[in-house]
């Protein structure tokens, strides 16, 4: 298929009566040209729509950097008979390391990559989507509901699938222009949470 362009500058209809998870409201339809193309793809009648131009935290996972262990991606992989790929889990921002064991960013509280400080503040708490294959868009179960066998919190959010950690950035980034983070920088870890059940879910 050839590839969709969607220009972010011109005028959408409104599309009324929408709701995702907890949030209803009016969103933007982003035309015939993108209806069509995945339609097409998809195989059946879809639209393309957009909360706003400027990410809105109901709409959109609340926090900008998603925080992975590559081991923590290896060890879920090797429980599950079809192996997945990071993209499952949707990160917006994702930084993926290795050389952890797995699932020990579980802990971290504060940790500081290149120039940058953050501090993590919750558990990645999993919704549908990472049952969801990306190249084909075809649901199942997995790898939820082998997360939350062993990745749950059973006191706090009981059957909550739970993979990655959320951060946030300490530093001002208006401040922080030509700062960056690459591959091959080092995560340097400060504080962790004495044990998983006092790790913020």
């Amino acid at each position: 298929m050839d590839d969709l362009n969607v220009c972010l500058g011109k005028q959408c209809a409104k599309a009324d009566g929408v709701s995702i998870w907890e949030w209803s409201g009016s969103v933007l339809d982003e035309g015939e040209e993108a209806s069509k193309w995945f339609s097409t793809y998809l195989g059946k009648p879809s639209l393309l729509l957009s909360k706003t131009r400027v990410v809105d935290p109901k709409f959109a996972p609340g926090f900008k950097v998603m925080f992975s262990d590559r081991g923590s991606l290896d060890a879920l992989n090797e429980l599950l008979k079809e192996p997945v790929q990071i993209n499952r889990f949707r990160p917006n921002c994702s930084i993926l390391v290795k050389g952890c064991e797995p699932f020990s960013e579980d802990l971290w509280k504060e940790l500081k990559i290149n120039m940058f400080k953050f501090q993590g503040v919750k558990l990645c708490s999993r919704c549908k989507v990472p049952t969801i294959n990306q190249e084909n868009g075809i649901a199942g179960s997995e790898p939820n509901e082998t997360l939350k066998e062993f990745q749950s919190d059973k006191v706090l959010l009981p059957n909550k699938k739970q993979q990655g950690k959320n951060l946030v950035c300490q530093e001002s980034l208006t401040e922080g222009k030509g700062k960056t983070i690459s591959v091959g920088d080092c995560v340097y870890v400060f504080s962790k949470a004495s044990s998983p059940a006092k790790a913020a879910a």
